[in-house]
């Protein structure tokens, strides 16, 4: 093996010297770093969007929702519901909540849809959601107000675009519960809140549409008198949210179910896999462009080094060292390439990740800036596929090179 070895290196450098490499030998170690470090970068980022997504709807939303199906779509007792809940296996903690579609109004007239949420901070158990771990923590305040009107938090974009600044008093208006006037027309419910401040998740629908109030007031305002939407479950692994949503249908029945976030965002994560994976496909191809490429250099090394190829195979050099000869040169292209291609995809990420100097309208794309994220075994995939296509691209060379007969490769010119 040491001498294909020497000989290999010799036919990948220079005419000048061993020292410096060819300029094909180059250009094709460049086709394949180009190909890994685009597919590393494009992988992490849609793994970062992923994670993002995840963690930001997770922060938001409960693991599991617990409601019930008929056209009054709430529970009356739920504090027997809520017992049998936390009573589930797998449950880690479980609250009430009220979730309505809303109009949020200022006194000059101006209104836009929103969505409300009661909830109860103080309920037994960790916190479901992130509002109510800042609530606890002290970040923001969902307590008594100076007016006396009950308290409302804002998203940050829905608060900047009425200008509802903590002390200010805003109209919430709710159709569910609606009254019938004397002369049958429909009223809808009008209710006052403070806002007591605002909070941020970073993802653009939520900060421009979400509120939050306690739950009285959420009551209240929807008309349920002591009935709430629903109640909203915590578990300890996020993943295995379908199997406890499983297990809490089976021990109510109907008309109770159990939507879990997986299958509510189901579509989004679906999308997001199938994009990812049309990319890294898409990507793969300047591999395979570039391994075309190592089969180029290698041929013509083989149409060069024709005549020397004859003379080592009269002197005594087996076919299978010849075709050893070109396989290692193709193999040290392809390793080199993926090395330097594996480590400027990984610095490249590491940039994007501490400087994050790409920046994306959150309208758009439900986040404001572009995240990344490492995935071991996805590097070394990439990697390993980059070595063996590389690997696979040397097999018709080489064998050409070892099909020489001596004589014939020693007359070619």
């Amino acid at each position: 093996m040491q001498l294909e070895w020497f000989i290999a290196r010799r036919y990948l450098a220079s005419r000048r010297g061993v020292r410096f490499m060819s300029l094909i030998t180059l250009i094709a170690i460049g086709g394949v770093f180009v190909g890994v470090m685009a597919l590393i970068v494009v992988t992490a980022v849609m793994s970062g969007l992923q994670e993002d997504l995840r963690e930001k709807i997770l922060g938001t939303n409960p693991h599991i929702w617990v409601t019930t199906y008929g056209e009054a779509m709430q529970i009356e007792n739920w504090e027997g519901a809520l017992a049998r809940v936390r009573r589930v296996p797998g449950v880690g903690s479980a609250a009430p909540f009220v979730h309505a579609e809303v109009a949020l109004g200022t006194p000059g007239g101006y209104a836009q849809a929103a969505i409300l949420r009661g909830i109860d901070p103080d309920a037994e158990g960790e916190p479901i959601t992130d509002i109510v771990r800042q609530i606890r923590s002290g970040e923001v305040e969902l307590g008594k107000t100076s007016s006396g009107f009950p308290p409302l938090l804002l998203g940050e974009g829905l608060a900047e675009r009425f200008s509802a600044y903590p002390g200010r008093v805003v109209n919430v208006i709710s159709l569910q519960g609606v009254q019938v006037s004397a002369m049958g027309s429909l009223v809808p419910r009008i209710r006052r809140f403070e806002v007591a401040g605002t909070f941020r998740t970073g993802m653009y629908e939520y900060d421009n549409s979400f509120m939050y109030t306690t739950l009285d007031a959420a009551q209240d305002l929807t008309g349920l008198g002591e009935a709430v939407t629903g109640l909203e479950v915590q578990i300890p692994d996020a993943m295995q949210s379908d199997i406890v949503a499983g297990r809490i249908e089976d021990e109510f029945g109907f008309p109770y179910r159990a939507v879990d976030w997986k299958s509510e965002n189901s579509s989004l994560f679906s999308a997001l896999q199938l994009e990812k994976m049309a990319m890294g496909i898409i990507l793969l191809l300047i591999v395979i462009v570039a391994a075309f490429n190592i089969i180029s250099t290698l041929v013509m090394v083989v149409t060069d080094k024709t005549r020397e190829i004859g003379i080592l195979k009269s002197m005594g050099l087996r076919s299978s060292q010849v075709q050893r000869v070109f396989m290692l040169q193709g193999v040290v292209i392809g390793t080199v390439g993926s090395i330097l291609g594996g480590a400027g995809g990984l610095l490249l990420t590491w940039l994007l990740d501490r400087y994050q100097f790409i920046e994306i309208p959150g309208d758009v794309y439900f986040i404001d800036r572009l995240p990344v994220a490492f995935d071991p075994l996805e590097i070394g995939i990439i990697l390993l596929a980059s070595l063996l296509i590389s690997f696979l691209a040397t097999l018709y060379p080489a064998r050409q090179a070892a099909r020489l007969y001596p004589v014939e490769a020693i007359r070619h010119e």
